[in-house]
């Protein structure tokens, strides 16, 4: 499709506007205890617009007829118009001409059904012989194909493909019952099965449940914690990437994702040690949350949301760069053609540090390691959290011991940051689904960090 004749039109008729052209083909199929249960593909098309005049409207279509056309273009610029003003300034931005595809080694398009279900069989057989009674797997794979021009003369053509594995296995002994979930995605093809080795992480951390529903439960007390890669990814997620994104600092986002306890005034306040370093980079090549552009043709990069312990830097998209006198650093996202962009994390986590994870257990007289969380939960504006370990171990006068059963971590964003004085040189990403918005709209990202230790933390 030329969309640049369409542009030509809206180019006449406002101060600026734009559109994004949007191709998503996605394949899945769901394995359950040793059966398919669904086997699942779709191709949707669309072409979003958005001008600005009195209003910055949004209109989308998934006709590609002339008519239909022309009948949206006339109505994204008939609402811009509306009387009914509101003050939209956008960042100052460089026009960008450019065109890029995420390699495959071994292309989605041309990897058969049957091999995608002989890995699923192959896993869940695996995991059955641990006498494991529930298993749910599945397997996901995307491309997306997305074209953008807007009025300044940026054009950008891009094709992110990615994979997505999600395990899920529950077991039972004596009245006992624990879960494990596990997602691990990245941009590319069907080398992920091999590079990520989904069948080794199902199989071992099956493995780890079996022990976990033996585990006894830790006396409540004050103690040194030592979080793993899967919970201090969800925490730079949660506590430190959402409460960062400039639409809920404002307040755009209050009635639908939530505020956020930092201000506008907040940048330069600690947050917590000299430690903490909390980034959010979707330039990491073959990242779940990799874009070279985003949504608005920016070019994304590397930002430290909390620099040595020190707020730092919004997410920002054009719109609340301009209303806060910035520029963009690139972090507008949309899940689909038909919602607009706004402002999202991509690959959030907590910078490494100079520790070992040996030198860092053989500091702790009295603490627990928790490796993983069975659940988590925080409040409207990202600050009251709390964390309930799965695999987690007793450490005592420097040595892992034995497992613990769902230890809880409850505590605030600042004490949580300002009780680190260890961080390790390790680093492991989780995939996973962000959502925010009203429409909904869930995008891919990563969630990571190294292991973290937090001296004298309530555990209960």
């Amino acid at each position: 499709m030329d969309i640049e004749k369409y542009i030509s039109i809206l180019e006449k008729e406002s101060k600026y506007a734009e559109i994004r052209l949007m191709k998503i083909k996605t394949n899945s199929i769901t394995y359950k205890n040793g059966i398919i249960v669904g086997i699942e593909s779709s191709e949707v098309e669309g072409l979003a617009m958005r001008v600005l005049n009195n209003n910055f409207a949004f209109v989308s279509t998934n006709s590609f007829q002339e008519s239909d056309i022309k009948r949206s273009i006339e109505r994204v610029i008939k609402i811009s118009k509306m009387k009914e003003k509101r003050n939209v300034l956008l960042s100052n931005e460089k026009a960008i001409k450019d065109s890029y595809i995420v390699e495959e080694k071994r292309k989605i398009e041309d990897f058969p059904l049957e091999e995608k279900i002989s890995i699923l069989s192959d896993i869940d057989k695996s995991l059955n012989e641990n006498n494991l009674p529930m298993r749910i797997l599945h397997l996901r794979d995307k491309i997306q194909d997305i074209e953008y021009i807007n009025t300044e003369g940026t054009w950008i053509h891009g094709i992110i493909p990615n994979i997505y594995y999600f395990f899920y296995v529950g077991a039972l002994e004596n009245g006992n019952f624990e879960q494990v979930s596990r997602e691990y995605g990245m941009s590319g093809g069907y080398e992920f099965v091999k590079d990520m080795d989904i069948m080794g992480k199902s199989v071992e951390e099956s493995k780890k449940l079996l022990k976990i529903l033996k585990a006894k439960k830790l006396p409540e007390g004050k103690m040194d914690v030592i979080i793993g890669p899967e919970v201090s990814g969800i925490v730079a997620h949660e506590s430190s990437g959402h409460p960062m994104e400039a639409d809920r600092v404002i307040g755009r986002e209050a009635a639908q994702a939530g505020e956020s306890f930092v201000k506008v005034d907040s940048i330069g306040q600690r947050i917590g040690t000299d430690l903490v370093n909390v980034v959010d980079d979707p330039t990491i090549e073959r990242s779940f949350g990799y874009m070279k552009y985003d949504f608005e043709g920016v070019k994304t990069r590397k930002k430290y949301l909390y620099k040595n312990g020190i707020i730092n830097e919004f997410l920002l998209n054009r719109e609340f760069a301009g209303f806060l006198g910035m520029e963009s650093n690139g972090s507008a996202r949309s899940s689909s053609w038909d919602v607009e962009p706004i402002v999202r994390m991509s690959n959030t986590y907590i910078e490494p540090g100079d520790f070992t994870l040996e030198e860092m257990v053989k500091d702790v007289k009295y603490g627990i390691l928790m490796n993983s969380f069975t659940e988590w939960n925080i409040d409207d504006i990202r600050f009251n959290e709390k964390y309930v370990g799965r695999e987690a171990y007793l450490i005592e006068n420097g040595e892992i011991k034995e497992p613990v059963r769902r230890p809880v971590l409850e505590t605030t964003t600042l004490k949580f940051f300002s009780s680190v004085d260890a961080v390790s040189k390790d680093l492991e990403f989780f995939a996973g689904t962000c959502g925010k918005g009203d429409p909904m709209q869930g995008v891919d990202v990563w969630m990571g960090g190294p292991y973290v230790r937090l001296r004298d933390i309530y555990i209960r």
